[in-house]
């Protein structure tokens, strides 16, 4: 039976990642914070599987992440932990740099020293090209990053090829355009729309407050890209990937299907625009080209937009109901 070790498994993809594996009949380790209050509830489904482990470590402390690896042995390391909401970013840079970026090179330190033989997987992000200097993006585009986020990103993402390259280790990133699902935080405006418009059709709340509208995102469905993340590791070479779904849509596109999907007929009668959204570096136009994925791994998405928005919007309305 094949191991798998995943960090931030209690993460969006963390929880869709170990569901695909213990599907695969992995056995399955995951990383957790030691905090007061344990949140479990992305993983609530599977936590009780037999062939899932979780262990106690910290991306900040590299004793518990190779003390794990060592005692663990996986095959493949996921390293999907991090800071990752790019608002967050510009109120703690420094802890967002540490996680991100420096964690990265303590998750490879570890897997040098404890399993040089595993497969590792890095969570690179869209975000890396910010400014973006080609439109689409693939996988030789030049990173021009816009936040605290996005530049720690790309010290992950380097520090990975730099690796690679010096300890023959295999070690890739998948650069990620931005992918949702119903397990997305609250704090990720695709979240935050379909659950005020669902809030909004059970009467708790009238609008839904945003930033800019016209920024415009490469949205896909978070299970979809982490069978993408595990194709990587099947491969006989390591080589980085853009995952993405080649098509752009705008937060008003969002917005304005999110209503539909709820049948809120006139979506401006309830949205507001509230300047404290508003980033104070923009990212305006992301599109990935995920070509490469496709000729080589044979991945695509599986999931229209049209789709993803709906699926999100159904499942917030079902979730106030419960709780109405």
């Amino acid at each position: 039976m094949k191991k798998a070790f995943i960090t931030g498994i209690t993460g969006q993809d963390g929880s869709y990642l170990a569901e695909f594996l213990l599907e695969k009949k992995y056995q399955v380790y995951g990383l957790t914070r030691r905090t007061s209050t344990q949140n479990y509830e992305r993983i609530a489904g599977i936590v009780d599987n037999p062939n899932l482990t979780l262990v106690s470590g910290d991306l900040s402390d590299q004793h518990s992440l190779t003390h794990a690896l060592k005692e663990i042995q996986p095959d493949e390391v996921y390293n999907l932990a991090a800071q990752s909401f790019v608002k967050a970013s510009w109120d703690q840079p420094v802890l967002t740099g540490d996680f991100t970026g420096l964690g990265v090179t303590r998750m490879l330190e570890a897997v040098k020293l404890a399993v040089p033989h595993a497969k590792f997987y890095q969570a690179s992000s869209s975000e890396m090209f910010g400014k973006v200097q080609a439109v689409p993006q693939t996988e030789s585009t030049p990173f021009y990053p816009r936040s605290p986020y996005g530049v720690a990103k790309v010290y992950g993402h380097w520090i990975t090829i730099n690796y690679r390259e010096s300890y023959d280790m295999f070690a890739i990133s998948g650069i990620l355009f931005n992918h949702e699902s119903p397990r997305r935080g609250l704090e990720f405006v695709t979240r935050k729309i379909a659950n005020a418009v669902a809030r909004i059709v059970v009467g708790k709340q009238t609008h839904v407050e945003l930033g800019n509208l016209d920024a415009q995102r490469d949205w896909g469905y978070a299970k979809d890209y982490v069978e993408a993340m595990w194709l990587m590791l099947q491969q006989e070479n390591p080589e980085d990937y853009v995952i993405a779904t080649g098509e752009t849509h705008s937060v008003r596109e969002f917005l304005q299907l999110s209503c539909a999907a709820a049948g809120i007929s006139d979506w401006e009668s309830v949205y507001k625009h509230n300047k404290q959204y508003d980033r104070p570096a923009e990212v305006d136009l992301l599109i990935g080209d995920p070509s490469k994925a496709h000729k080589n791994l044979g991945w695509k998405p599986s999931v229209t937009f049209e789709e993803l928005v709906s699926l999100m919007v159904q499942a917030e309305i079902e979730k106030e109901q419960h709780t109405a």
